[in-house]
């Protein structure tokens, strides 16, 4: 059984810091260079989607293999992407598989110290994010088997729902597109959404006041 072509390992990439360039610094030269092409932006954005080796990467988006690993090249040098494992085709070459380099790259105007702020709080952002997305996960799970949510009670929470449900009028009038896309989202889309939307805005009222 042949082993090619294999799968990478990305893990690194996911682990990868924020981070913040200020417009002024020895940085921004490299960084604002490498980007100046609208290839290199559209690998850039690609690679945050997905890592990927630049044959796929000049697949996807459609330029040549030459020109994706031209401004790979760039981009390396300038720190906004980074090797993070190799992998092989099913020919058995050899090929360097792409990441960013940071999660994400925001490119500041202002002094150092509010950059280092906006960095330290952009950690902070994401991993608060990350906690309310395992949380989210508990709750649709609670949901799920039944559990009264948030002084709710889950839609199949045994006959009685059941019975309830079934003598449930119809309504009438014309349907409302947008109610089979909100019940399909469940306790859990909602409790992940709603936090989201409030550490974003903290994020916001923080940044306006800083």
């Amino acid at each position: 059984m042949s082993l090619l072509p294999s799968k990478p390992d990305t893990a690194a990439a996911d682990d990868a810091e924020p981070r913040v360039v200020g417009v002024e610094s020895d940085d921004a030269d490299d960084l604002l260079s490498a980007l100046s092409s609208e290839t290199a932006r559209r690998l850039l954005g690609e690679l945050h989607e997905a890592p990927a080796p630049p044959a796929e990467l000049a697949e996807r988006v459609d330029t040549s293999l030459q020109n994706a690993q031209y401004h790979l090249e760039n981009l390396e040098d300038a720190g906004a992407v980074e090797v993070v494992d190799t992998a092989y085709s099913q020919k058995g070459r050899e090929m360097d598989v792409y990441a960013p380099a940071d999660q994400p790259l925001v490119i500041f105007a202002g002094d150092q110290e509010k950059s280092t702020s906006i960095r330290t709080a952009l950690s902070r952002l994401l991993g608060a994010v990350g906690l309310l997305a395992v949380v989210s996960l508990v709750v649709s799970a609670l949901a799920g088997r039944g559990v009264p949510v948030l002084g709710g009670e889950s839609a199949g929470a045994g006959t009685d729902g059941a019975a309830a449900a079934a003598h449930t009028p119809t309504p009438t009038g014309p349907p409302v597109a947008s109610t089979g896309v909100v019940e399909g989202l469940g306790p859990g889309a909602f409790f992940f959404l709603g936090g989201a939307a409030v550490l974003v805005g903290a994020f916001a009222v923080w940044y306006v006041r800083g």
